[in-house]
């Protein structure tokens, strides 16, 4: 099973996502802040794709990517916010998706799907 760890402040929200991606089949893990979610990736060699929030302290969402990108260049990130004015930050360039946040989590579900389906051909 893949897992899927999604980096939230919002702990409500990292509910929601965890009870929809689980229904899929994903084994999911939440965190709400990006000292956490760098120190699972560390302690955790099995995350085969990142959810991860823009607006977040004390470290924001592009922060966190960078800081994953030094240490793997592969694992699939996804940006996923509610503001759509960081994607004018470069930096953000550094994920594989960038998504605005909607109540119908349609596209994130075909997002993660279209990831970690591409990763097993």
């Amino acid at each position: 099973m893949k897992t899927i760890l999604i980096v939230d402040d919002d702990e409500d929200l990292c509910s929601l996502y965890e009870r929809e991606l689980r229904y899929e089949g994903y084994v999911t893990r939440s965190v709400t802040s990006g000292p956490e979610a760098l120190g699972f990736i560390s302690e955790n060699q099995q995350v085969e794709l990142i959810i991860l929030d823009v607006k977040m302290a004390p470290l924001n969402g592009i922060q966190v990517l960078n800081q994953i990108r030094k240490r793997d260049v592969y694992i699939p990130v996804i940006l996923y916010s509610a503001y759509s004015n960081y994607r004018r930050d470069f930096a953000t360039w550094f994920a594989d998706a960038c998504l605005i946040k909607s109540s119908d989590m349609r596209e994130l579900r075909e997002k993660v799907e279209e990831f970690l389906v591409f990763e097993n051909q």
